[in-house]
This record gives structure tokens, sequence and C-alpha cells, in this order.
């Protein structure tokens, strides 16, 4: 790999390979940038960008990550260079005409891609903001303008806030990068929602999943390694109680890395699942490493770091370390680091990510016993102010103060302030959701609560007009409804149903 250069005063990477041409245009913006109103602006750039090419002989693509978003291509450098002039005239005037179909696409998209276990892990660990973006749909599409993203690609798809990388013999003759003048936008700091760690969260019932945010480095590359390893083998092979396990190691901004394990399971085996999960990172915990694997483990690693030297692949990663204003490492320099790893080294790493672990137990799981918090999904803070019973369920109180709104009931509350609220969803039927920093979401139905149109109009005085996200009417069907008088005995009615949910599933998409 060459040393940093510049390309129309964009920094850029270049490594010699052999083989199809591939380059790559990326910006320091995604997921985690996003405010949760504005949630999916960025991949909506991405889509409106890329339309001009429509179906293309070579192969291109646009992705949206939680730090990066990128625009690459493989093909000749003919084709190359009519791409990313092609992405850089795409930004400068995005095709607005297609931005209702856009839209329609991407809630497409998402519907058929369902929420994962780094999802869940993301919003329970950072809430409604920064990195727990990717746990919630793209709300903000619907209303998204021509001036909100017009706004956006001024903000963050420009020269300063730009990188290039290019897999190939050189650089492509009459390469052009147009792109306007901006600030290099550093990536945002992290937030948390978690008081205490290591923490636990019950999840789905099929899958158990862990993560950590801990250094990064080629010890941690190696300890996430040695634990899918470890998982796999107590798991699978030993146990037969799954059949999918893997690890994860992303490098994030600032020096650190998030580390990700999932477990699938059978319902009927997923207490099994958990005490052989948690079985497995007590061990690493204790740093019960063999020296003689950790060597394979780094040994492999040295030999698909070699092919990805060769093939380019390296680059990408390099290119988000210039964004991120890190020490851009050669192949030489990666290496003598990973010489370094030792027993010692790993069972360190290992040490901070079981102290710093979030875990997703299957179903209603617990995992105390285990030396694992359970994760708040309740509010300790409560407001004064006009209290409303619940029509039905007069024990189901919503109170609208000068600083929030709490939903209680018994010695259940949830509480948003309007000080800490990342948005407000706003149904035409009325409806109000409002969703906290810490993740927490109180819904408000006005059929539901006595005077409940004149407690949604005061409560859209107190609602910055930023905050707000405009969403899709709802089927009568779907429009909860007083419930008709009943015996003493009964089951819990709608009223009750929807507070019970609100309450235990307080992070709920």
């Amino acid at each position: 790999m060459n040393d940093p250069f510049e390309v129309d005063g964009i920094p850029a990477l270049l490594a010699p390979t052999t083989g199809p041409m591939h380059a790559g245009l990326v910006f320091r913006v995604g997921h985690a940038d996003e405010p949760l109103a504005r949630r999916g602006i960025t991949h909506l750039i991405e889509h409106l960008a890329l339309f001009s090419f429509g179906v293309a002989d070579y192969h291109y693509n646009g992705t949206t990550g939680v730090e990066h978003t990128f625009f690459h291509m493989q093909g000749a450098e003919d084709d190359i260079v009519a791409f990313l002039h092609g992405v850089c005239a795409g930004l400068h005037d995005l095709p607005m005409h297609r931005l209702a179909t856009e839209k329609e696409i991407l809630r497409t998209e998402e519907n058929g891609r369902g929420e994962g276990a780094a999802d869940a892990l993301a919003l329970w660990r950072h809430g409604a903001r920064d990195y727990g973006m990717p746990g919630y749909p793209e709300w903000g599409l619907t209303g998204l303008t021509p001036d909100d993203l017009r706004a956006w690609t001024a903000r963050y798809f420009n020269r300063q806030n730009a990188a290039l990388w290019i897999a190939g013999s050189g650089v492509p003759a009459g390469l052009e990068l147009k792109l306007p003048e901006g600030t290099r936008r550093p990536a945002p700091t992290p937030s948390s929602t978690l008081p205490v760690r290591p923490a636990y969260f019950a999840g789905g019932s099929d899958v158990v999943a862990w993560d950590a945010v801990v250094e990064r480095g080629q010890s941690t590359a190696v300890f996430a390694d040695l634990l899918k390893r470890s998982l796999f083998r107590s798991l699978r092979q030993e146990s037969g109680l799954s059949y999918n396990v893997h690890t994860e190691y992303t490098p994030r901004a600032g020096g650190r890395a998030l580390l990700t394990a999932v477990a699938d399971s059978l319902p009927e085996k997923q207490e099994a699942v958990l005490g052989g999960f948690v079985d497995v990172l007590a061990a690493a915990r204790l740093g019960r490493f063999d020296p003689a694997e950790v060597a394979v483990v780094a040994g492999r690693r040295r030999e698909e770091l070699g092919r990805a030297e060769e093939a380019g692949a390296r680059l990408p990663g390099q290119v988000f370390n210039l964004l991120d204003g890190r020490p851009v490492q050669s192949l030489d320099e990666v290496l003598a680091e990973l010489d370094t790893v030792t027993r010692d080294s790993v069972a360190a790493v290992a040490a901070a990510a079981c102290a710093d672990g979030l875990l997703m137990t299957p179903g209603r799981s617990e995992a105390d016993r285990a030396g694992y918090t359970a994760a708040p999904t309740g509010s300790e803070r409560t407001v004064e102010g006009a209290t409303y019973p619940a029509l039905g369920a007069p024990e189901i109180r919503l109170t609208v103060g000068e600083t929030g709104l709490t939903l209680a009931r018994e010695d259940s509350a949830v509480t948003v302030l309007f000080a800490e609220c990342s948005a407000v969803l706003q149904w035409p039927d009325g409806a109000r959701r409002f969703v906290g920093h810490d993740a927490i979401h109180v819904q408000v139905e006005p059929a539901l609560f006595p005077n409940g149109p004149e407690v949604i109009a005061a409560l859209d005085a107190r609602t910055l007009p930023e905050l707000r996200v405009p969403m899709p009417a709802r089927g009568p069907d779907r429009i909860p409804r007083p419930p008709a008088p009943t015996p003493a005995q009964r089951p819990p009615n709608a009223v009750e149903r929807m507070v019970i949910r609100a309450i235990r599933r307080v992070r709920g998409r």
C-alpha cells in the first residue's frame, strides 16, 4: 500500500493489486449521526445519488453503515471514472423527482430485513441516540423534504469529509472528484443507557447474543476468533444446542471496537444455550486460553491479512482510519502488532470485554445469578402535573407536566422528559409516541383518556418541530377504543394490555 496522497484535495490511498480495478469514495457519515426524527436520511441520499446508473454492465454499490457511507465500483478504469464522476454529480444535484419512489423502496427494503440481535443490543446499550440508531426503523423517511436532504448533503457529503481508495495499478486517467467545500465531521461520542455493566435484557426466544465495546487492536481481533471457537465447541460440537454460532469484530472511531457474539437456539433449549453461553464467557473472563490455540488463531489471522492485502480488501478500513485521524498502518506494521499478541494480552481484552458486556437472554430468561444486572425497563423519575386515569382502567394513569409525561400502573412507570426526547411519532388519528433518549417511550392514545384531544393539543404545543415524525394512517382495527364495562373478574382489557406492553417492552420498535 502506498502512502496517503490527494485527489482534488481529497485524501486517498492506493494499493497495487492484480485483477479488476476497484475503488470507493467514502464519507464520514452514517446511522450514528442521524437524530431519530430523521432516521433514514443518509440511506435515502445514498439511493438518490446512485439512481442515474440504473442497470449497468459493471458492479457498483452504495452502503450506509453506522459511521461511514461509501460508494464502491469494480471494473475498467474508464467505468470507474464515470462512476465516481456520476456519484459526485448525483450528490450535487439529487434527483428530487424520485423522492417519493425511493422512500417506498427503502420502506420495502426495511420490511424484508427485520430486526437482528445486533440491532437490539445497540438499542439497549445506547438508547435512542447515536450508536443506538441501527435498532430503530427509518421513521424519519416520511417527513423528509428536499430542503432536509440538501442541508444534510452539504453538511456531510463534501470534500473535507471524504476519502478515496483505489485498488489497482494507479489513479485512473481523467479522474476528478467535484465536491463542495465543507468541514470534517468527527464521529459522535457514544451514549449509554446502562448504569451498571455487565448487564442483560430479555430478547427473542431463538437467540442468545452479547456485545462489548473495548479497545481495538490485534489482541481484540484474536479474542473475537477465540470466542467463536469456544462457543462453537461448547454449543454445537459438544452439546448440539446451537447450529449457527458466530462472532464479529468491528472497529469504531476513537480507537474502540465492538465485539458481538450470537448463538441460535430452539425454544425448548434456550435455557441450556444461555447457560452454555454464559459459561464460555466466564471462562474467557478468567483468562482460560490455551497459548497454543492463541498462536494458531494469530497465525490464521496473519494469513487472512496477507490475502486481504493482495486483493486490496484492507483499503476500506484504512480509509476509515484516515477519516478518523488515525495512522494508516502498513501490512508489516499490522503483522508486527500481531506478533505481540500473547495469551496474557488476549486475557486482558477478555476481562475488559466481559466487564463491559451486554447480554441478550432468550425469552424471559434472567441472568442475575451469572453476575449480570438487569438493564432498566422503567423510569426512576416521574413528573408532576395533570393526571388522567385511563377509561375503564383507573389504576392506569397518564400524568402530563411542564417537564414531561409519565404513564404509570401500580408500582411501574415510564417517563419521557421533553428536554430528553429524541422523537415524537404523530398519527393522523391523534395518537402520539414520545421516545426518550434512553429509548423508553410513552404512547398516548387520545380515545383512552378523558379529554384526550385536549391532552394531545397540550402535548403538541410542547413538542419541538424538529422532533415531530408523521406516521401513516392506521386502520380502524388498529386504533384502540375505550373498553366496554365488564365484571370485576376479567382478563386485562385493551387499555391495560396496551400499558402493560408499554411498561414491559419500553424499548420495543
